[in-house]
């Protein structure tokens, strides 16, 4: 059954551009659309997910969502200044990428239904790379003009700025490239339909002329939004970097937490983009978050529902667990059960000092692990008063003055954490 997928996007204020016709074309019957997604890691970060979630609407609307994989246009770069020159990939890295790129999509997307809309995940390094360079000006480029393609904004854009290097050809040529795939996908699959951000728009719409040019059919564009964060700074940015879906390159802590301190604006515009959830339940949610704002619910449903929809539920309440961790919510039990990665994500910034291992199975008295060993506490006085003042915590348990620290009280094998009053925490490093 098809329902409509351009009203659906529009009251979760996904779309930016969208070319005439779009909507009563979609509503006809089942049809195709594509994004591309730029292969150079083997992950997709936050960033990619606009289009993932384009992606997934299309295919609960009816339609079959098709994932292209740029290992060709990857290699090139397009004009809008974003990005350094990019390194050229060898064919199995690009194979390796594809493949981690598209078991991250499963995640959202169905590719092995037997239903006539399953996804579908293509690379345009397949069919460009036997397509030599005269074959190409002479099928592809005769059709488009120059002044056709300066009038696009992103070539615009480049050639009027400071810039000394200027553009160059091959850059100047993306979107001949790209407008080719769409070409290709409506030749080879009946596809009408490209997506992609508000960037794009120059790109897609070179392609929607090729179709009309060469293919002799209609073909259709539609553009989300680039997001923005109402402070003005990156979204999907840390000072670490990107916030990845690979659990290995960002745990799923780390991920959670970035949804869970987004800002009030943010999250009432995040939780329409970045969620499944109906415009009922949302309108309901935003509502009562405006009656108390101090409980960031919308803040915490939004970094729920991503979180489960990127890593799974267990990932999710292991992320919640290791969040409680700071607020004194948790037990030696749950910080034994994190994993090192997510232990140093959760302490990041906490003072460290090494110990070694044979100290630690010898059995450790506290006064020497708070400040001779450690420098945790300025003195042994001071370690004794803080002892006997019952305000010294191993891995969140009060501890009394004559405790001593074992193998026993490692976390994962390799820390041990102390915690003096409700927020001065403290890591040991047990090195073998």
């Amino acid at each position: 059954m098809i329902t409509n997928f351009v009203e659906e996007l529009t009251w979760r204020g996904m779309i930016h551009d969208v070319m005439p016709g779009t909507e009563e074309h979609l509503m006809e019957q089942m049809r195709s659309a594509y994004v591309g997604i730029d292969p150079t890691a083997d992950s997709l970060h936050i960033g990619h997910l606009v289009g993932v979630m384009m992606l997934k609407h299309f295919q609960q609307c009816g339609h079959k969502p098709i994932a292209l994989v740029g290992g060709a246009t990857g290699m090139i770069g397009d004009p809008s200044g974003k990005s350094d020159e990019r390194n050229l990939l060898d064919e199995e890295t690009l194979r390796h990428n594809q493949q981690a790129i598209k078991n991250q999509l499963s995640r959202f997307l169905d590719f092995d239904s037997s239903e006539e809309n399953a996804a579908q995940l293509v690379n345009n390094y397949d069919w460009m790379k036997d397509f030599s360079f005269l074959d190409f000006i002479r099928d592809v480029g005769k059709h488009i003009t120059v002044n056709y393609m300066m009038a696009k904004d992103s070539v615009k854009k480049r050639l009027s700025s400071d810039s000394a290097e200027g553009m160059s050809f091959t850059e100047f040529t993306y979107q001949l490239v790209q407008g080719y795939d769409f070409l290709h996908l409506y030749r080879e699959k009946q596809l009408t339909l490209q997506m992609g951000g508000s960037d794009q728009w120059g790109n897609i719409t070179t392609g929607t002329e090729l179709v009309r040019r060469i293919g002799g059919g209609k073909a259709y564009a539609m553009t989300c939004p680039l997001i923005t964060k109402a402070d003005g700074t990156k979204f999907g940015k840390t000072a670490g970097g990107n916030i990845w879906l690979d659990a290995e390159r960002t745990s799923p802590y780390k991920f959670y937490q970035y949804w869970l301190n987004t800002s009030d604006e943010d999250a009432a515009k995040y939780i329409k983009i970045f969620t499944f959830l109906g415009r009922e339940e949302i309108e309901d949610l935003i509502e009562k978050h405006q009656e108390a704002p101090h409980l960031r619910a919308l803040q915490k449903r939004l970094a729920e529902e991503v979180t489960t929809s990127t890593h799974g539920a267990e990932d999710l309440e292991n992320a919640v667990r290791a969040s409680e961790i700071l607020f004194g919510k948790s037990t030696a039990a749950n910080l034994k059960a994190l994993n090192e990665k997510t232990f140093l994500d959760v302490f990041e910034g906490v003072p460290q000092a090494e110990i070694s291992r044979g100290e630690v199975e010898a059995g450790l008295d506290m006064v020497s692990a708070l400040s001779e060993k450690t420098g945790f506490l300025k003195s042994n006085g001071e370690a004794k008063r803080a002892l006997k003042q019952n305000s010294i915590s191993v891995n969140q348990e009060k501890i009394a003055d004559d405790y001593t620290i074992t193998s026993e009280d490692l976390i994962n094998n390799r820390f041990i954490l102390l915690q003096s009053g409700k927020k001065n925490y403290f890591v040991i490093r047990v090195m073998d």
